[in-house]
């Protein structure tokens, strides 16, 4: 059953004033493994999410728009985070392609083996989160939380597994190193103290992961 999958991410000795800057290097770290280097939308929430926007920008970044600059990762983010206050959630989405069937209506099967395999843009959502937002949740989410969607793109059932070509292997496969790749990038250049990928249900999935590159290996 699909899951909704998410990263939490948690500095050592963190200061409020410092989540700009935070979140500014995980957007750079996404950036730099998805190849798509501007935001899309960014919103700001506040007191809980069942609150309505008090900040809302959605950025055109083609043809159509007569500049991105402000779509920057660093001016996405000073613009958004102008009003920085505790009780307040700052939330980015930038874009990713991820290999996914052209229909995915239907489960992966003996019959859906021939289903043509297309890189699509995938939404992700970076938020930030005042240390006053929905009663502190930040000790549960973490600083700074990525919500990566529901986690089909990455997770397959064993018994799945078993009818799938070398073909539909590959996609999944090279999903999985890029959800890899930038969890250890953020890891690496975030100054993280910690972090869990988990998903809705709470189950933690990096253990699982890569037990499934393994296997597809």
């Amino acid at each position: 059953m699909a899951d909704q999958l998410y990263l939490s991410l948690w500095f050592p000795n963190f200061r409020f004033e410092a989540l700009p800057g935070a979140l500014a290097s995980v957007l750079r770290q996404f950036a730099l493994v998805s190849g798509e280097s501007r935001v899309s939308a960014a919103s700001v929430y506040p007191i809980s999410f069942t609150e309505s926007p008090v900040y809302q920008r959605i950025y055109v970044n083609d043809d159509r728009s007569q500049s991105t600059e402000d779509s920057i990762i660093e001016n996405a983010v000073a613009e958004a985070t102008e009003q920085l206050h505790d009780d307040l959630a700052y939330e980015f989405e930038m874009k990713w392609k991820l290999w996914k069937p052209e229909s995915n209506e239907a489960p992966i099967s003996e019959a859906a083996l021939d289903v043509l395999w297309r890189r699509e843009p995938s939404t992700v959502r970076i938020l930030g989160f005042g240390p006053q937002f929905d009663q502190a949740s930040y000790e549960q989410n973490g600083h700074i939380r990525v919500d990566f969607g529901l986690d089909t793109p990455w997770i397959m059932d064993e018994e799945q597994e078993e009818v799938l070509d070398e073909e539909t292997q590959k996609y999944i496969q090279q999903n999985i190193e890029m959800l890899l790749a930038f969890t250890l990038s953020v890891e690496k250049n975030c100054g993280i103290s910690s972090r869990l990928l988990w998903t809705e249900s709470g189950e933690p999935l990096a253990e699982k992961l890569i037990a499934r590159l393994q296997r597809l290996n």
